[in-house]
């Protein structure tokens, strides 16, 4: 099996036990690192518990205990199947860091609420609260347009904030 059905195989048995967590596999990545093999599942939070049309309420980020436990799903899932073969391997299971760009909706849709730094087509550069993220687009707080068509980003990244307004953190 090459490295790309591999990947897609952990994805899919990987996604169907963590169905009923909130938790689903956005990413797997394999990377070979001597005679071992390194497994990188991203996860995010599902946006299948959202009301249909909404698409500018907050999505809480995953935390530290789910996503542990996302981890011994797919350790015990990786442990029980025959996707990996006899071949020893390291997995690494997290979320998407603060450097990981937005590519997809659903990517936008998980950043309701965080200060976007977006580069449009035509290399304008612009940055705002991402308001609301819906089929069609964005909502940028301060937006020259009402709506940004995804078509129009080439290059979107959160900002690091230290305190998020109408968090209840003192600054």
């Amino acid at each position: 099996m090459d490295v790309q059905a591999r990947a897609s195989a952990i994805r899919q048995e990987t996604d169907a036990a963590l169905a009923e967590s909130g938790v689903e596999v956005e990413d797997v990545v394999i990377h070979p690192a001597g005679r071992r093999k390194l497994v990188r599942v991203t996860v995010v939070r599902d946006l299948g518990g959202l009301a249909g049309g909404d698409d500018s309420s907050p999505v809480e980020p995953l935390s530290l205990d789910e996503i542990a436990a996302a981890t011994r799903t797919v350790g015990e899932v990786l442990d029980s199947s025959e996707v990996m073969g006899q071949a020893p391997y390291t997995l690494e299971v997290s979320s998407p860091g603060v450097d990981h760009p937005l590519t997809h909706p659903a990517q936008f849709r998980r950043n309701v609420g965080r200060l976007l730094s977006v580069q449009l087509t035509g290399g304008a550069c612009t940055e705002g609260r991402l308001l609301a993220a819906g089929a069609d687009g964005i909502r940028l707080d301060g937006a020259s347009q009402d709506v940004l068509p995804y078509a129009q980003v080439t290059r979107a990244k959160a900002q690091v904030e230290f305190a998020r307004p109408g968090s209840g953190e003192d600054r």
